[in-house]
């Protein structure tokens, strides 16, 4: 395993709270945009977090990775859609990408067993 991604999704949460005490109403947008960004609208909520995926492979954002890996399990995402989405990753973003993909399928394998059980294949 090269990263603990639940764990750091975990402390990234605690991290996040400090910025939110210390600056509420920018958070409170930003939260809401969130929200507003991922609802499901002509694309689904999943396709939404797969695409946030393959753009934080493509701009190497490791605390990205691994809520949105988790958010893609969440919304029961497969790991074939997973490794397609990583395909488009490497594309957009050439070779740092493949180290950021081959971190976010990683991810995504670990939030799935937590979820119970091995990642779901179409």
């Amino acid at each position: 395993m090269h990263k603990n991604w639940p764990a750091m999704a975990a402390e990234l949460t605690g991290a996040i709270k400090e910025v939110r005490l210390g600056s509420p109403e920018v958070t409170k947008a930003f939260s809401a945009m969130a929200r507003a960004a991922t609802e499901a609208g002509v694309l689904d909520t999943r396709t939404k977090e797969l695409i946030a995926l393959a753009i934080s492979v493509a701009i190497r954002c490791d605390g990205c990775v691994a809520f949105h890996a988790q958010a893609a399990v969440r919304q029961g995402a497969t790991r074939d859609e997973i490794m397609e989405t990583m395909g488009m990753a490497l594309y957009m973003g050439a070779g740092p990408s493949l180290m950021y993909a081959a971190q976010a399928v990683e991810a995504f394998d670990q939030f799935a067993a937590e979820a119970g059980g091995e990642a779901p294949k179409q």
